[in-house]
């Protein structure tokens, strides 16, 4: 749907690993006919040879194309030391800022990225154990700021698609891709889902749990944008971007969460659990503390009827 309906002739960003599905993607804008793209492409330095390889591969199928190619690198694991992050929000942050640099050099804040219906379904199992978003997932259209404060507009056209089919689809059209071997190594919260959690849940139920949850992510939308709807109406924040707190404190209980939980993701704050949204809700109550600790060693400050995100 969203390919249809986009303009090909504008620039677009597009995040490339060397992986299938965004393999997939690239191949796939460029038989749609856009022509205008930044292919770009962030080693985050876990995986040795295996990622110049991958930098190779990407630099090499972006030049076939006659394609604009930004090729990053970035300390990860330096990163998890320095914050106190896990490997998973660790290797998003430092990608988030390697697309915010990208947007400001080649003026586009649109990112394309190639998550799929599968990963759609891990994330929205891995909520639902963290107890902070129900049965919400990724969108198709996420806008987001990096901490150092460029906003990006995040498109995942791929979204509704399965692996399986991303896979068939490459295969029938000859295209080679990278495996990334890490994938299969139970290192990351997302791996063990992957690998262990949805097996396991297949042959409990006897059935593809994975569509369940997809099922339930696509259900979800509809109260999502009611919240988006809702939460405009009741214009919860300042010019300025900040969270209005006279304005906050005059919504039911339910609307506050949501309307803390969407601002902190839009700062880049996805680590995300139900006891850090209550904690946020605290700083509504002037008796409390001004000022919370948030995951990567941010703040949520309250002042002067305002509350916003130190980084």
């Amino acid at each position: 749907m969203w390919l249809r309906n986009s303009a090909a002739e504008e620039r677009w960003l597009v995040g490339v690993s060397g992986g299938a599905d965004s393999v997939a993607l690239l191949h796939l804008l460029v038989e749609k006919g856009f022509r205008d793209l930044v292919v770009c492409h962030l080693d985050h330095g876990l995986r040795g040879e295996d990622s110049t390889g991958d930098a190779e591969f990407v630099s090499k199928l972006a030049g076939e194309f006659g394609l604009l190619c930004e090729i990053g690198t970035a300390d990860v694991k330096g990163r998890m030391a320095e914050k106190g992050e896990s490997l998973e929000t660790a290797a998003r942050n430092v990608r988030h800022d390697f697309f915010g640099k990208c947007a400001e050099k080649y003026g586009s804040e649109k990112i394309l990225l190639a998550h799929h219906a599968d990963d759609q379904a891990e994330t929205v199992l891995w909520n639902l154990l963290r107890g902070s978003h129900g049965f919400k997932g990724m969108r198709e259209e996420q806008q987001l700021a990096t901490e150092s404060g460029v906003e990006l507009r995040l498109i995942r056209p791929l979204l509704g698609t399965r692996r399986e089919k991303i896979i068939e689809w490459l295969k029938e059209k000859g295209h080679k891709w990278r495996e990334d071997t890490s994938n299969k190594e139970p290192i990351a919260v997302r791996n063990r889902l992957r690998n262990e959690a949805f097996p396991l849940l297949n042959e409990i139920s006897n059935r593809d749990a994975a569509a369940a949850f997809i099922r339930g992510a696509e259900n979800s939308a509809d109260h999502v944008a009611l919240e988006d709807w809702a939460l405009k109406q009741a214009n919860v924040l300042d010019p300025q971007g900040r969270l209005h707190l006279p304005v906050l404190r005059k919504l039911p209980v339910a609307l506050q969460r949501i309307a803390v939980r969407k601002f902190l993701l839009f700062h880049g704050i996805s680590s995300l659990d139900a006891d850090l949204i209550e904690r946020s809700l605290e700083l509504l109550d002037i008796e409390n503390s001004a000022v919370i600790n948030l995951p990567g060693g941010g703040r949520l400050r309250r002042r002067a009827g305002r509350l916003w995100v130190e980084i």
